[in-house]
């Protein structure tokens, strides 16, 4: 393959701390295949590469690839016929979701993290129905999506053991239920047929069957309340064994921090330390309700986190206290999970949110984040929480060609004051309008707003043309359903929290007195 230079204004090969950044002006990236050859001044590049294949930007900023650390689906839940509530009550709004095609699914929202930059993903796949045959089907199907379209993929299948769908064993909550919705009720329980084993037989499946050098598969144990002990740790024994990484689900609501109280009779975060499950191997997703000495563990211990802002504020689970895990050193991805503030996959949005929504009262500069620690999670920290590791998230020699070229002219038009750093500004202001082109793995996946291996147009009027037909007979019954035990899980939780009542938050954003 042809040696190519990309010339552009600037290019930011990443983040070294919270004010400093490693950023070329008048500047070259030399590439060939998937790999980066080398970045910097651009006559020192072309001197260096005579033959190279040129490309000119030359008002445009090159980033290294932004990575979506928590992904699930494609079309929205509330796409697919489920509100916003509370996180334990939002599971019983997603009985009544639609059900769609997972390659049209996944194709749906690869098309919008793209668009926004996003060149790798971490997708944990979970609840797919049948036995284990049609669960393989649906998995390959998602891997399949992604290695049509380009888009870097480190996945997971999320095992779940038990507790599927309140904080208490299904046939308890079967119990709860009038005899002909709680038959109703045993019989959806019955269509998630996988046990352990299964899940193990499915990972090894797919390892052994990915073709696709874009695409990893690790482990993910779904969440506490959604495994056993020994299930946890047979999975970090086979993670350990198989050389993956795993995501874990955890304390995501302050339901989850008392499930974990009731069930240890400590925090979620010193269990699993007590099972020696924690390390640099292993994201938690979320994090928002870990005390100050879970966070020390996670320090300690090199836990990975990922935050999830625009989900934890849609479904009421609270903030996560970025700032007292930045300033322990703590790696923090950032992710999308389901769907972000605009209900999109728009990273360059949910980078601003979070840069912006830690922004506590106050004057003292290290209490909030800055936009390159933004970038940083978003990129280089993102990285980390997937099997890819340091292959991607900065633009330096020997790494993966994964970069995003922003039109900078047309994200700050039609002035902005040089005062202001340009990644700042690009940071604050760039939309996917001003998306140039998206490389993943060296090659161009997205330009000019068209995407070159997929036809975005086609595949959203298949979408559309399956999804207008009415609800078929199960899904009917899934929403007649969520109808039914909705108010009996609401009774569920109306006394759960007893034992974690007492809260001291990390942000002071009011006062009452």
């Amino acid at each position: 393959m042809t040696t190519t230079i990309l010339s552009a204004r600037w290019i930011v090969s990443g983040v070294n701390n919270a004010s400093n950044v490693e950023i070329h002006e008048n500047a070259g990236l030399v590439f060939k295949n998937d790999k980066i050859l080398d970045v910097g001044s651009i006559e020192k590049i072309k001197y260096k590469y005579p033959d190279a294949k040129i490309k000119n930007y030359s008002d445009h900023m090159i980033i290294p690839g932004l990575v979506n650390s928590h992904h699930h689906i494609g079309l929205t839940p509330l796409q697919l016929g489920a509100p916003d509530y509370s996180l334990e009550l939002w599971f019983a709004a997603r009985l009544a979701m639609r059900k769609i095609d997972p390659y049209l699914d996944t194709l749906f929202s690869a098309f919008e993290m793209i668009e926004s930059g996003v060149t790798t993903v971490q997708h944990i796949q979970g609840w797919a129905t049948g036995n284990y045959d049609e669960v393989v089907n649906s998995a390959s199907s998602v891997l399949r999506a992604y290695n049509d379209i380009g888009l870097r993929v480190s996945y997971s299948y999320a095992v779940r053991e038990q507790n599927r769908f309140v904080y208490e064993a299904d046939q308890e909550f079967c119990n709860r239920l009038p005899p002909k919705i709680a038959k109703i009720m045993s019989k959806h329980f019955a269509q998630q047929t996988l046990q352990f084993d299964d899940f193990i037989n499915l990972f090894d499946h797919l390892r052994a069957n990915n073709k696709n050098p874009k695409a990893r598969i690790q482990l993910a144990p779904a969440n506490l309340h959604w495994m056993t002990d020994d299930g946890i740790v047979a999975l970090k024994e086979k993670a350990f064994k198989e050389g993956v990484p795993m995501h874990m689900h955890l304390l995501e609501t302050p339901y989850q921090k008392e499930y974990a109280f009731k069930r240890t009779g400590t925090t979620a975060v010193k269990h699993l330390n007590d099972l020696k499950v924690l390390g640099p191997h292993m994201t938690l997703g979320h994090g928002v309700w870990m005390t100050e000495e879970d966070i020390e563990i996670c320090a300690d211990t090199r836990t990975c986190i990922c935050h999830n802002c625009s989900s934890n504020f849609r479904l009421r689970s609270g903030m996560l206290p970025l700032m007292e895990l930045q300033k322990r050193g703590i790696v923090v991805g950032m992710g999308m999970d389901e769907a972000g503030i605009n209900d999109d996959r728009d990273m360059l949005q949910e980078m601003r949110m979070a840069l912006t929504v830690h922004r506590i009262p106050g004057m003292i500069h290290n209490d909030v984040p800055t936009p390159t620690q933004i970038l940083k999670m978003a990129t280089e920290h993102g990285a980390h929480t997937t099997a890819f590791g340091a292959e991607i998230g900065r633009l330096d020699p020997g790494r993966k060609m994964d970069a995003v070229v922003i039109d900078y002219r047309k994200a700050t038009y039609p002035f902005q004051d040089e005062d202001i750093p340009s990644l700042d500004a690009i940071i604050h202001r760039a939309k996917t309008k001003d998306l140039k082109e998206v490389f993943i793995d060296g090659q161009t996946v997205y330009k000019d707003g068209v995407f070159i291996n997929i036809d975005k147009d086609e595949i959203l009027e298949a979408i559309h043309e399956a999804m207008k037909k009415p609800r078929d007979e199960d899904e009917i019954e899934r929403h007649f359903l969520r109808k039914e035990v909705f108010s009996i899980v609401e009774e569920f939780y109306s006394n759960y929290i007893i034992e974690t009542k007492l809260r001291s938050p990390f942000y002071k954003n009011s006062s009452s007195k």
